[in-house]
């Protein structure tokens, strides 16, 4: 009877695990990473010791061509590490346990590349724009031209402020301003 009642706790134990790992997976994708590959991360995770790519495959029922795409995408943002074991042929990999050093660099890595896409946007906009406004005689247009100018001007600046709000978050300042939480 009692191992009866522990075998339930162990299935409540692992549906708890489970579902927490689904909330990993969909945040996740506010970081553009797909709801698998989140799940993975999980799984390395609550995981106790590293896990090979054939323990992946067997506890996510996916692919290990899939498994391996996966750990490349989580190791490419700093989420999992090699690692290593005395012993074991296989490549080990375990999760990266400092969640905030993982979201500094995630948050970095995917902001940087888009707000340096909009200042290059805004900067190609505005020149072609005063390109136009010095070849025309049209007063209309140009004082149409100088407004959207002047708001390229201002999403820019944005951008700019963005930039060093990236700088903040990459080199660990934020932290100086909003404090990591202790995990006891």
């Amino acid at each position: 009877m009692a191992n009866q009642e522990n075998e339930k706790y162990w299935e409540e134990y692992d549906k708890v695990i489970e579902q927490f790992i689904q909330v990993i997976a969909k945040n996740m994708t506010l970081y553009g990473i797909t709801p698998s590959v989140g799940r993975l991360y999980g799984a390395l995770y609550f995981s106790e010791e590293p896990m090979t790519l054939d323990d992946m495959r067997d506890q996510m029922g996916m692919s290990k061509t899939s498994m391996s795409t996966g750990v490349k995408s989580l190791a490419d943002m700093k989420m999992v590490e090699p690692s290593f074991k005395r012993g074991v042929r296989k490549d080990l990999y375990q999760s990266e346990e400092d969640w905030y050093k993982s979201f500094t660099s995630l948050f970095g890595n995917r902001w940087r590349h888009h707000t340096e896409t909009n200042i290059e946007e805004a900067d190609e906009a505005i020149q072609l724009l005063e390109e136009i406004r010095n070849e025309t005689t049209d007063e209309d247009l140009i004082d149409e031209i100088n407004r959207k100018i002047d708001r390229l001007v201002y999403a820019r600046n944005y951008y700019e402020w963005l930039m060093d709000f990236i700088r903040v978050v990459e080199t660990g300042q934020i932290f100086d301003f909003v404090p990591k939480k202790s995990h006891k």
